[in-house]
């Protein structure tokens, strides 16, 4: 009868493993992807805190040698003016100065050697912190596809297990158990049945069929109207049997002084019952 869902839910269950065929290679290959990008980003932070390292170490010296350029200019004007004052020699200050100019020129050329360095490091920096930004970008997104990818493989795999769950169901066999089990609960309910019915014969005394035939409940009282009926009986047979015994004694006397007489025969309690029964 089912058959045709069982055949449906294979096929489900079939198209559920391929989708997760198709993407366990998707997801391992998207987490290996982020590995080699963070390893890239790792490698390229390392680079990039080197050259800024480096900028920074060119500044300073930049910084000093621009110093020392300046500091040495102004030393050669100083001896120029104190040989212009007579306070030195013009030979000696010309020298001095000459020497003082070779060291402020070898300190503006290193001045101008760190400059083209910062401005070098300038532009690998800014390559360096595009690239750096674009990794992190990148693997943000590539992890949010990993989510997506994870969420897809859990659903897909609670798909088939229910699919496979389904495919298994056999509507005979179910059933057939449902079917033997009311059986064996109709069974229960007759033998409860029948115990009750032997309960009840048992439970049959003389008394209980009084009662029953005069339409009292077990343990109860007569019902209305019948106690009244019951009080003038049981004094009627109160008054029947002192008739009795006076008639008793009286038969007796007679039956002493006339023997020829033969015996009457006494109505029973019953047959009294039924006479006082009809004459009320």
């Amino acid at each position: 009868m089912f058959g045709w869902l069982k055949r449906l839910f294979g096929i489900a269950e079939s198209e559920a493993h391929s989708v997760l065929d198709k993407l366990e290679n998707p997801i391992k290959q998207t987490e290996q992807g982020i590995r080699d990008l963070k390893g890239d980003l790792s490698k390229s932070m390392q680079g990039l805190a080197e050259v800024k390292a480096l900028t920074i170490r060119e500044k300073k010296e930049f910084e000093s040698n621009n110093r020392n350029s300046k500091e040495f200019e102004q030393k050669a004007m100083l001896l120029v003016q104190r040989a212009s004052q007579g306070q030195l020699a013009p030979d000696e200050a010309d020298r001095l100065a000459t020497q003082a100019l070779e060291r402020k020129q070898q300190y503006a050329q290193r001045a101008g050697a760190n400059q083209k360095n910062i401005d070098n490091y300038s532009g690998m920096l800014t390559k360096m912190e595009q690239n750096v930004q674009q990794l992190k970008t990148q693997i943000g997104s590539w992890e949010n596809e990993l989510k997506t990818l994870r969420a897809r493989a859990t659903v897909s795999d609670a798909s088939a297990k229910l699919n496979k769950q389904l495919s298994n169901v056999d509507s005979s066999n179910t059933l057939a158990r449902l079917e033997k089990m009311k059986q064996k609960v109709e069974e229960k309910e007759a033998l409860a049945e029948s115990y009750g019915q032997i309960a009840d014969l048992n439970q049959q005394t003389p008394e209980n069929e009084i009662d029953k035939a005069l339409g009292i409940a077990p343990g109860g009282n007569v019902s209305i109207g019948a106690s009244d009926e019951l009080a003038k009986l049981k004094a009627r047979l109160s008054e029947g049997s002192s008739t009795d015994s006076t008639t008793t004694n009286t038969s007796s006397t007679s039956s002493s002084s006339n023997t020829s007489a033969s015996p009457s025969s006494e109505p029973s309690e019953l047959d009294k019952l039924k006479e006082q029964l009809k004459n009320k």
